[in-house]
């Protein structure tokens, strides 16, 4: 955690500890309040924060500086964490959502969905994101590895990359052997994409730093800069995922990808024409999507032959 400049070593609810006996009565106020309802302060801006323990916001916001922390937000996000770590998920969930209607809820979540994309926009470098694109569309070979609740992330980026360029393999493993195997040719002309949020995938991060070991090029999809996946990494994508709740938002994420996905497709425009082209052509002739899927013909929707067999019948 940085502050100021320097790294506080102490958690958020030790640092006010320490610090209490020298607080104003204000402040010493909104400590005992804090630690008292953590649950709850967790949640609440510093507006919000001021209003419950009767003291202005600006208080607020000058407390969290008398802890060293650059504003209100950053002081927020330290004591999200120090939550995160203490209680259960379902511990979680309870103390947002209890009360809570249903129509609350889906705006609350969608909410904090909008929060994590345009967090990760704000901070997104855009020379990692053009370096990666550079990165992943030269390679010889390209490895795609996400597991556990970052196994969708990577489906859909294979999915889709695998339109855009040959060679690419989704690494699927339920063991660090497995892992190994599916691996064991990487070197320094191929790229793996790794994906992993907290909580880290021990075996992703094995992956990346076998990667790296045989100097191929590493991208890493992560969560912050302080994520363990960077170290491994060539270059870094960061987006926002954390969520105080039994689920973590993977939404943010999978809008990076997608934009990268329609960054490369503007890259290769021609390859991939050809490359759907060709998938057409395959469908049709293998009648792939003729039982599971609804054409529109002339503006009608059309299912397949077997329906429309039984209505002329």
């Amino acid at each position: 955690m940085q502050a100021n400049g320097g790294t506080m070593e102490k958690d958020i609810i030790s640092l006010m500890k320490q610090k209490q006996p020298k607080m104003s009565k204000s402040h010493k106020v909104i400590a005992n309040y804090i630690m008292d309802n953590y649950e709850q302060a967790v949640f609440m801006t510093a507006a919000q924060l001021g209003k419950t323990v009767g003291i202005s916001e600006s208080t607020v916001v000058r407390f969290a500086a008398s802890l060293g922390y650059d504003g209100y937000p950053e002081f927020q996000k330290a004591l999200e964490e120090w939550v995160k770590n203490r209680l259960t998920g379902v511990q979680r969930v309870n103390v947002k959502y209890e009360g809570s209607s249903q129509s609350d809820v889906i705006t609350s979540v969608l909410n904090a969905d909008i929060d994590k994309i345009a967090h990760t926009i704000e901070h997104l470098d855009v020379q990692s994101f053009e370096t990666a694109i550079e990165l992943i569309l030269n390679a010889r070979h390209v490895y795609v590895i996400g597991l556990r609740s970052c196994e969708p992330l990577a489906d859909f980026l294979n999915f889709y990359l695998s339109m855009i360029r040959e060679d690419v393999q989704l690494v699927r493993t339920t063991s660090m052997t497995e892992l190994f195997e599916q691996m064991l040719h990487v070197d320094d002309r191929d790229c793996v994409i790794g994906i992993s949020f907290p909580r880290y995938s021990m075996r992703t991060l094995k992956a990346m730093e076998f990667a790296k070991d045989r100097n191929a090029k590493v991208v890493c999809i992560t969560d912050s800069e302080h994520s363990p996946m960077k170290l491994y990494a060539t270059v870094s994508l960061l987006a926002r995922s954390d969520m105080v709740s039994i689920v973590d938002s993977l939404v943010a994420p999978l809008s990076l990808i997608n934009a990268l996905v329609v960054a490369m497709c503007l890259q290769r425009p021609q390859q991939v024409h050809n490359n759907l082209k060709m998938l057409e052509q395959a469908w049709g002739d293998y009648q792939v999507y003729l039982n599971d899927e609804i054409n529109f013909i002339n503006d009608e929707p059309m299912l397949n032959n077997s329906l429309r067999k039984e209505e002329d019948a």
